[in-house]
């Protein structure tokens, strides 16, 4: 990873290694999946290790309440000792997948209504996170978990929002203190604790924004579930139905774009944090299953890939190149012959992004690139000394490790405009989809 120091006038931009703990540890395209810790007669479970390879972000689901409680929490492996798992999280890592403890799910409430149980929450993820030494932590909180009450987006009233965003700080604290780097963090709401808060602000809906909006900078993926949540308005105003292209285009949209609510403006996030959610078969979900067909029209449209395959405009015509991925519930529904073909969804995922099978194994790597200048002052020239056979992902980052430039490259020759950047020092980092490039 390059430091840059960047000139204006007379001072600079610099470029040089990052620090480890800046970086966003997920992969770049994501296919995240979920996996479920139990047995279940049409979707069978599935020995961790043996997860196809495709699932670069795997999300255990999940670590639950104790009996009794609704916030100090357990994760209990399924079918194989706790011995056994912790190998089998080694051995996804040893291959580049990232896997994270999901919290929550549908059938479990986790409300952190007081001071006393955010601490208790805060111990106990903390805990799970180190023995199983997960690389992260998905938040997957529903049903009457999350309400809102009054209050703004940016100023919450309720102590269960105010009580979660400062634990999840804390526990993303506790990683860095004990393992020096980051600690991913990804999301998945159910669409009326988001995009629900165009239509109202209350209850459970738009009850996420608050936490999305606090931790914003450290959200390495969102992915809405796109599924079980009937229709929902488009920042066009306009009413879309799941299951369909348009749905998936304007949900995708609101939450890059950002809307306006009752509690205030939610501002997007970057596309580069967006993730498509949806469910792997039609017996996955109650509703919103969506065909591989639709599915590659709708992103391959977002990305500006493709033809607007319904009546949903994208506000931005030219699309979204860095969306970061798609999602689904769950890989133990996507590898079951049961309701489709085996791994439809990672095999539509695959082809969406252009991927191959050998994309770990791209012959580009640091010392085939050379950054200059360093100091610069209104573009850095990327030279690549080798044919790409696959577009490269760059990205900047300020001194907090907020992303503040991307961009996408397919030639050998490119270059990134840092004119608007104000002087200061920047971190690069380059990847291959699968794998960051560095150079020191």
């Amino acid at each position: 990873m390059w430091k840059i120091t960047i000139i204006k006038t007379a001072a600079l931009i610099f470029i040089s290694c990052l620090p480890h703990a800046l970086l966003a540890q997920a992969p770049s395209p994501a296919l995240v999946g979920y996996f479920q810790n139990w047995q279940l007669p049409d979707a069978p479970y599935i020995p961790l290790d043996q997860i196809d390879a495709r699932y670069n972000v795997v999300d255990v689901a999940f670590a639950l309440p104790k009996p009794g409680t609704d916030y100090n929490m357990q994760f209990i492996p399924d079918q194989v000792s706790p011995v056994t798992f912790i190998s089998q999280v080694q051995s996804l890592q040893t291959q580049g997948q990232k896997v994270l403890i999901s919290v929550g799910g549908a059938t479990a409430p986790i409300s952190l209504d007081n001071t006393t149980e955010r601490d208790s929450f805060v111990v106990s993820m903390t805990n799970i996170i180190n023995t199983y030494n997960f690389d992260g932590l998905d938040i997957d909180l529903e049903g009457s978990s999350l309400s809102v009450s009054g209050g703004t987006i940016s100023a919450p009233v309720d102590p269960a929002i105010i009580n979660l965003i400062d634990a999840i700080k804390a526990i993303m604290a506790n990683y860095y203190a004990q393992n020096n780097q980051r600690l991913i963090l990804t999301m998945a709401p159910e669409t009326a604790f988001v995009q629900g808060g165009q239509s109202s602000y209350g209850g459970i809906w738009g009850a996420y924004l608050p936490v999305i909006d606090a931790l914003r900078d450290s959200i390495d993926i969102l992915h809405v579930q796109l599924y079980n949540s009937g229709s929902m308005f488009g920042i066009d105003g306009n009413i879309y139905t799941q299951g369909t292209a348009d749905f998936i285009i304007a949900m995708c949209e609101a939450v890059i774009q950002g809307f306006n609510t009752a509690g205030g403006l939610f501002a997007g996030l970057p596309a580069s944090k967006i993730a498509v959610g949806l469910p792997a078969c039609p017996m996955a979900a109650g509703g919103g299953f969506t065909s591989t067909d639709t599915v590659k029209a709708a992103v391959d449209y977002l990305r500006g890939n493709g033809p607007q395959p319904g009546s949903y405009t994208l506000v931005n015509p030219a699309g979204y190149s860095d969306l970061r991925g798609m999602m689904t519930w769950s890989i133990n529904w996507d590898a079951t012959p049961n309701c489709s073909a085996a791994y439809a969804y990672a095999t539509n995922y695959q082809s969406i992004f252009e991927l191959t099978t050998s994309t770990a194994s791209l012959p580009i790597h640091m010392d085939h690139i050379t950054v200059y200048p360093n100091p610069a002052r209104a573009f850095i020239h990327l030279d690549i000394s080798q044919p790409l056979t696959t577009p490269l992902n760059t990205y900047i980052y300020n001194s907090l490790g907020k992303i503040v430039l991307s961009k996408r490259i397919d030639q050998q020759n490119d270059r990134l405009n840092i004119s608007h950047l104000p002087q200061g020092i920047y971190y690069l980092k380059i990847d291959n989809h699968q794998q960051t490039i560095f150079k020191y």
